[in-house]
């Protein structure tokens, strides 16, 4: 498995626009509530599992969450099983929209 490609957080435009790709937000439904992402798909991290049937494995996935720890565990996930996935790296954190 190739190692997982780090984004950084405040680049999801660029690389979704050059990638034709889709946000996947992993944080906890609580969470969402703070702030949202334009366009994103929302699936928790311990949903996700469960949930691979609304992804596309033709869409290059690039994974966001607080920090970019739990969104680093899903895109490990998601490679494993066929995705393409890249860590958005420092998470809603990192654009400011979360504590």
């Amino acid at each position: 498995m190739s190692a997982i490609e780090q984004v950084p957080a405040e680049d999801w435009e660029t690389w979704t626009d050059e990638n034709d790709g889709l946000v996947l937000d992993v944080r906890n439904p609580d969470e969402w509530g703070a702030a949202i992402l334009p366009g994103v798909e929302k699936i928790s991290l311990p949903d996700l599992p469960t949930n691979l049937d609304r992804l596309d494995k033709d869409t290059p996935l690039l994974v966001m969450c607080r920090s970019g720890n739990r969104s680093q565990q899903a895109a490990k996930f998601l490679q494993a099983h066929g995705y393409q996935a890249a860590n958005a790296a420092g998470g809603m954190k990192s654009l400011g929209l979360q504590d």
